[in-house]
């Protein structure tokens, strides 16, 4: 996919070099600031901080424990409730969610308690001398996970606390899925993304597979007829298309192939950047890319939205940091056309200008062009196909709502016995922390409707 920008220069400068322009967006907190931090938080009754986090972290206890100099006890009490808590430290949107519901975020005080640099600090100087949980007697039960990412793993690793096996089947060559292969590696830099998943599978009672891609080597219908249950954490694969002529030109691809390229490359140096580059949507993917391409160099970066600033679905602290890397931010303007050069490449893109009427998204008929050597879309991903709508199949048996599988409050599908959780499910909000704590709570779901069914098969 990449092969798509052979024809650009290489990022310029040394691998070296370049590495230093994705070290942590933010440096970790020393232990003094973080007893400092920890010492703002008034450890509120019912803290609303708990109940804005999607996992349910027991925010004002970790802190306290922060503040006692118990660095492991803290931890403990994040990973209790989120596994993924140090990747999640990092890239959790802290301020539309806990930080954001914290009593001390007004304006006298200035700022909320840091609690995501918190958790951090807690998760990173944690010093555990083996997996922090154990897992429950064996039930001989062998439940099937399909995808190796945040509500994969996390759903594996509940359900091995519980005392199940675990088989995980992923498609990539690497566990991880979004955190090792879509997040802008200024914010889970080097190789933090596997560590975690090394620690988590520490626990023990969990197997990958590797090169299972659900719907090609792999059929839910095996799954199903050999494990107990099946639980799929698909993510979001396939990034949908502008329906524009010239949309599979030389110097036009998806963001998140460029970003995962970027986060594998041994050598950043070698990757292709554009001079001047177009980003097309309005999200943190897109952020990220903008950013990224900054970073390695690019002069020109500009993203373009066909609606307002209000209207983004990136953060505001995301929108600034696309603003302090000099990204320019065109609202207004919908994709029209793909300017090729004589050689059929990239040149630029031609846009339409939009507004509001009674509420509805209009075309004005005004007409923008924008140069750029490269164009690159983060309008959203959907599902892969997963079956063959004329061929007969478990996967046909899904239920969808859009480009969504269907669950209930237990993340059960419409098939008995088959859960679905993080991205590829509706309703989802698309981070990394709602996948976490879908993950657990089909694990939840999947322990006990496996127990209810063994007591309800055993003789009175």
């Amino acid at each position: 996919m990449i092969e798509s920008l052979h024809y650009l220069p290489p990022a310029g400068g040394t691998h070296s070099a370049l590495s230093e322009r994705f070290t942590d967006l933010a440096p970790p907190l020393t232990a003094r600031q973080a007893a400092i931090e920890s010492a703002r938080c008034l450890y509120c009754y019912d803290a609303p901080c708990m109940r804005a986090c999607p996992t349910g972290i027991d925010v004002a206890s970790f802190i306290r424990n922060i503040h006692d100099h118990n660095i492991e006890g803290a931890a403990i009490k994040i990973l209790q409730q989120n596994i993924f808590g140090g990747s999640c430290a990092r890239v959790c949107p802290t301020e539309i969610l806990c930080e954001d519901a914290c009593v001390r975020n007004h304006d006298a005080e200035g700022q909320p308690v840091r609690i995501g640099l918190l958790q951090r600090h807690a998760i990173d100087n944690a010093e555990f001398k083996g997996h922090p949980f154990q897992r429950a007697p064996s039930t001989g039960k062998t439940i099937a996970v399909v995808g190796a990412g945040p509500a994969g793993l996390a759903c594996a690793h509940r359900l091995a606390m519980l005392g199940h096996g675990v088989v995980v089947f992923e498609a990539r060559e690497k566990p991880g899925g979004l955190n090792e292969y879509g997040i802008a590696k200024y914010k889970l830099p080097g190789d933090f993304a596997q560590q975690e998943v090394e620690f988590l599978l520490s626990i023990g009672g969990i197997e990958i597979h590797y090169g299972q891609a659900l719907g090609d080597n792999l059929q839910l219908a095996d799954l199903h007829a050999c494990f107990d249950a099946v639980f799929l954490g698909l993510g979001l694969a396939a990034s949908r298309r502008l329906g524009l002529t010239g949309e599979d030109a030389p110097g036009l691809m998806a963001a998140v192939d460029y970003i995962a390229t970027l986060r594998q490359a041994s050598d950043l140096a070698a990757l292709p950047v554009p001079r001047r580059a177009i980003v097309i949507g309005a999200g943190n993917t897109a952020i990220d890319m903008a950013v990224q391409l900054k970073r390695l160099g690019a002069d020109e970066v500009t993203l373009v939205y066909r609606r307002g600033f209000e209207a983004m679905s990136a953060t505001g602290h995301e929108i600034e940091i696309a603003k302090t890397h000099f990204v320019r931010i065109r609202t207004w303007a919908a994709p029209l056309e793909v300017l090729l050069d004589g050689d059929g490449r990239v040149r630029g893109m031609r846009f339409e200008e939009t507004r509001l009427e009674d509420g509805r998204l209009v075309n004005t008929g005004a007409i923008i062009e924008i140069a750029a050597d490269a164009v690159f879309k983060a309008i959203g991903q959907g599902m892969a196909a997963l079956a063959d709508p004329l061929a007969p199949g478990l996967e046909n048996e899904l239920e969808h709502e859009r480009d969504k599988i269907r669950v209930d409050a237990h993340f059960r599908t419409a098939l008995p016995g088959v859960y679905a959780g993080g991205d590829c499910v509706a309703p989802g909000q698309d981070l990394t922390v709602q996948a976490v704590q879908h993950g657990k709570l089909a694990a939840l779901a999947i322990h006990n409707d496996i127990l209810s069914k063994a007591e309800a098969a055993w003789p009175t």
